[in-house]
């Protein structure tokens, strides 16, 4: 039991609370054996669904918190006063030791503020960004930040593409990955104030290859490994890459149905149609970690289901394995 990795999940966090978390935690402890959930919530809630499922219970463990944090609160005042919440006590046990990560699919503010002052940041992390990994044409992509520190200043958008290096190196095992900064234009002297101060920062940065700007347009084609931006640049670019990817399936599903001949040659890609949309789907890798803090943070999407609860909680288990956060505490300390 020494040897597994100890994830503790927001069991009332999510649109599906707790139901789907419930459901997720147990497919991931039945699919790996890896691994030991703390599901963290109202235990008259959870024991009843539990109780209809077949798993492992010595790998999984309910810890009673009688309290809610809604995505309608003030995260600050939310994470002061609701102690006993299911998102506080979770992250008070990676703080404790008790756990190595924590997965949360509920308020994303308060996540973001619990993450920064409950278990808070390694020594010499300047901001935590929030970086999920996206779908490309050449497989994936991290954006880095998506939507933890806006207004984020050029040296700290150094250090998201220094951490985002060491998390594709490790987890995508991708040699010495591309990283390109968010801009609008190739061109050097192009962009805001930000992007300018940065662009000569990381050019000059030995511990990234750095291949410069790179436009919106290019990030599906898959022309970097890790795109760095601050947080309201990535947030947009996540909100459209997600309502296109749904725009797209709805269009392709319409044309295929509005017709005969749509319907027969819908029926004969179906299969080969099929593999390549799950590779845009959102639920494969389970959420954004919240990265440079110390222990990992995934905040999983707020309408997630069991199968990307599952995703989030396996990737805790490579995220420890991999030792990712001792490899950014080394890398950011001898800055």
């Amino acid at each position: 039991m020494s040897d597994l990795v100890r994830v503790a999940v927001d069991a009332m966090g999510g649109d599906n609370a707790p139901e789907e978390t419930v459901r997720g935690a147990v497919k991931a402890v039945n699919d790996s054996p890896r691994v030991n959930v703390f599901l963290v919530g109202q235990e008259e809630r959870i024991t009843p669904i539990l109780q209809e499922l077949s798993y492992d219970k010595q790998r999984l463990t309910v810890v009673h918190a009688p309290e809610v944090i809604s995505t309608a609160e003030p995260p600050v005042m939310a994470i002061r006063n609701k102690r006993d919440s299911s998102l506080v006590k979770g992250m008070m046990m990676v703080r404790e030791g008790q756990a190595d990560a924590y997965v949360s699919a509920g308020s994303t503010g308060a996540v973001l503020v619990g993450g920064q002052t409950v278990i808070g940041r390694i020594k010499g992390v300047s901001r935590s960004p929030l970086a999920p990994l996206i779908p490309t044409e050449k497989g994936s992509s991290l954006l880095i930040d998506c939507g933890a520190n806006v207004d984020a200043r050029a040296q700290q958008l150094v250090q998201f593409a220094k951490i985002g290096s060491i998390y594709m190196e490790n987890i995508c095992k991708i040699k010495y990955p591309r990283v390109a900064l968010v801009n609008i234009g190739a061109e050097e002297e192009k962009g805001n104030l930000l992007v300018r101060e940065t662009f000569p920062l990381l050019k000059n940065c030995p511990d990234i290859n750095f291949t410069g700007n790179i436009e919106a347009r290019d990030i599906p084609a898959g022309e970097a490994d890790v795109i760095v931006c601050e947080a309201f640049v990535g947030n947009v670019i996540l909100k459209m890459y997600e309502g296109v990817s749904q725009s797209l399936m709805r269009i392709i599903k319409q044309g295929m149905m509005s017709s005969t001949r749509g319907k027969i040659g819908g029926a004969l890609v179906k299969p080969s149609l099929k593999s390549v949309l799950k590779e845009y789907d959102p639920n494969r890798h389970g959420g954004a970690p919240m990265l440079g803090l110390n222990g990992l943070v995934v905040k999983a999407h707020g309408s997630s289901n069991r199968e990307t609860f599952c995703n989030a909680i396996l990737q805790c288990v490579e995220f420890h394995e991999e030792r990712v956060g001792d490899q950014i505490a080394a890398k950011i300390g001898e800055d």
